[in-house]
């Protein structure tokens, strides 16, 4: 039988344990014996040993001794201790030291084959049960894309998708490619999908949960009870991101999940703008036109967020106090923290956290960051460590400890564009490249959802033969000058604006302090 690894089992009753050597010999392991911890440290100094099983009371060196010199010398070598004492103190001993596993005597044969594949094969194994739920899981997420017809359908596709997304990217098959596939088929059935239905959301009251309903359905019901909340804003924050980070805050915090719909463009100025405002950017253009950025102006396009939370208390006749907190760098992070302490007086604290903008913005200028961010799962895991090494963690775990509820949500999400799609427009277009406004566009109509009369789709119209029209699926605009520069910079990059999964169906969740 071949070996499925080589394990050192140390046990000064060593010779009272021939039957479990002889099961887990049989079952392929290449199991060497000492009975004291002074052999097993010689041994496990001249041979490598995928895995040590440790006797805790041993003469000599104790079990403990032996696991503090193991560790020192191969500390990436899995160690499972064995003891007949449940002594607490001792517990904690070899878990302080980085043991693996804690079996107490007696222990079966079984036991110590379900230790060892767990600290062996656990790859291998969540590999295949990976892979073999997606088999099992194709054809119905097949159906899925073929018979979605609500927007519950397509939260459910988009969670389904996105679990297996996760789920394979352990893995090391070619299943995570034909997933890939199976959502850009998604991608492009929601594409059509969206382009009968966004009118009608636009002009009529039916319509899901949209970028202009959050503060009014989710953030002002808690606030009317009473409750201090913390409406956080992560930037180009998508739900695989958010799955992601979940479990790092499940100390802390229990969870109400939700996907609403972003409006369009997915990007910052109109969906985020739209979310603090409750208002669609074409009523936020005609109410307050001070407030309102047009594409061509050189003013920042997000400077007027806290005015805009302010006119959606007045218009709602709310009375709440809040503070705006805008965090753009770790600096600013720390700086909210030391004063975490002034929060306590406003009833409503919102902070707008973006890092992760930045981190797709920066994968496209900076060659470094395409490199550490060239796949879906690698912007995820830097998400991940921002998330991780950050402020924002320690935020989070503040207002756990001060007892406020968190409403955590985005404005959009971002997708990894591959196809190019030509476009001309004149010099006053914008650069966006998932969505193109102006008076003097030429595209093919088959590749792109177009809008001619804005205003009916709550957009603004800078001229009166204003257009916008949107990227479908992984598709993104490239202007025929200079047009294979274009492709090759901007191939593979993360961008938004347009319509897709990614960026239309994002995560709005509430976060209860336990």
């Amino acid at each position: 039988m071949t070996d499925k690894g080589k394990i050192l089992w140390a046990d000064d009753e060593i010779d009272l344990l021939k039957p479990h050597l002889m099961f887990l010999r049989n079952k392929g392991y290449d199991v060497a014996t000492a009975n004291n911890g002074r052999d097993a440290l010689d041994m496990a100094t001249a041979t490598p040993f995928d895995l040590i099983i440790l006797d805790e009371n041993m003469p000599g060196l104790t079990g403990l001794e032996t696991l503090g010199m193991i560790k020192q010398l191969m500390p990436h070598t899995p160690v499972i201790m064995i003891t007949k004492s449940e002594e607490e103190n001792i517990m904690d001993q070899a878990v302080g030291s980085k043991i693996a596993d804690y079996l107490i005597k007696p222990v079966n044969p079984n036991q110590i084959l379900i230790a060892i594949k767990k600290h062996l094969h656990s790859e291998r194994l969540v590999s295949e049960k990976a892979t073999q739920d997606y088999r099992e899981d194709f054809g119905r997420i097949g159906m899925l894309i073929n018979s979605a017809s609500s927007i519950d359908d397509w939260y459910e596709l988009y969670r389904r998708i996105t679990f297996r997304e996760l789920e394979l990217a352990q893995t090391d098959t070619n299943m995570d490619q034909l997933l890939h596939e199976q959502k850009k088929e998604a991608n492009s059935e929601f594409y059509k999908w969206v382009r009968r239905n966004y009118e009608g959301w636009m002009t009529t009251d039916k319509h899901p949960l949209m970028s202009h309903n959050v503060m009014a359905q989710r953030v002002l019901p808690l606030l009317d009870k009473g409750q201090k909340i913390f409406f956080v804003i992560i930037d180009n924050f998508r739900l695989d991101q958010w799955d992601t980070i979940k479990p790092m805050l499940s100390d802390y915090f229990t969870f109400d999940e939700e996907l609403y719909t972003a409006i369009l463009p997915t990007a910052t100025q109109y969906a985020r703008n739209a979310i603090f405002s409750g208002l669609l950017p074409e009523q936020i253009e005609k109410m307050f036109p001070e407030l309102w950025v047009d594409e061509d102006s050189e003013e920042g396009k997000n400077l007027n967020e806290s005015p805009l939370i302010a006119t959606f208390l007045k218009r709602y006749r709310r009375n709440f106090r809040f503070s705006y907190n805008k965090i753009n760098d770790n600096a600013a992070g720390e700086r909210l923290l030391r004063d975490f302490n002034n929060l306590d007086s406003y009833d409503l604290n919102v902070m707008v956290f973006n890092f992760i903008d930045m981190l797709s913005h920066a994968r496209t200028e900076s060659k470094m960051i395409r490199e550490l961010a060239s796949t879906d799962s690698a912007y995820r895991a830097l998400s991940e460590a921002w998330f991780r090494h950050s402020s924002v963690i320690d935020i989070f775990k503040r207002i756990a400890e001060k007892g406020g509820r968190i409403v955590l949500t985005t404005d959009h999400g971002t997708v990894r564009v591959e196809n190019p799609v030509k476009v001309v427009g004149d010099k006053n277009t914008n650069t966006n490249l998932r969505y193109k406004l102006g008076k003097n566009l030429d595209y093919n109509p088959r590749l792109v959802y177009e809008i001619k009369n804005p205003r009916r789709f709550g957009l603004p119209s800078p001229n009166v033969s204003t257009s916008y029209i949107f990227a479908a699926r992984d598709d993104f605009f490239a202007y025929p000058n200079n047009y294979n520069h274009y492709v090759q910079y901007y191939t593979g990059t993360f961008q938004h604006g347009g319509i897709s999964m990614e960026e239309m169906l994002v995560p709005l969740i509430t976060l209860n302090p336990k």
